[in-house]
């Protein structure tokens, strides 16, 4: 009886947590990306249908790394120490 060597699998990428700071507060996401929605939901602000939010953010990844995020608005690349101000605003 012949024994054929098994096949190995390629290796995993090694899964990589990002520690971001959302008002002051580290946080540690596995996306390499956030959407505006998903800040307001890490931010632990409450939410409702009359509060807007406001988010600024600094030290990102890549072409653009600080700005202004927008609700429905692109993703932003994130590295380790990305801080993001999130503020929210009651509608009259």
């Amino acid at each position: 009886m012949s024994m054929t060597p098994a096949k190995s699998k390629p290796p995993s990428r090694p899964h990589h947590d990002t520690t971001i700071i959302i008002n002051g507060r580290d946080v540690v996401v596995e996306s390499k990306e956030l959407t505006f929605e998903q800040v307001v939901g890490l931010s632990g602000l409450p939410t409702g249908p009359n509060i807007i939010f406001t988010i600024s953010y600094r030290k990102g990844q890549g072409k653009k790394p600080e700005g202004a995020m927008v609700q429905g608005g692109d993703p932003v690349r994130i590295k380790d120490g990305t801080i993001f101000n999130v503020d929210s605003t009651n509608r009259s």
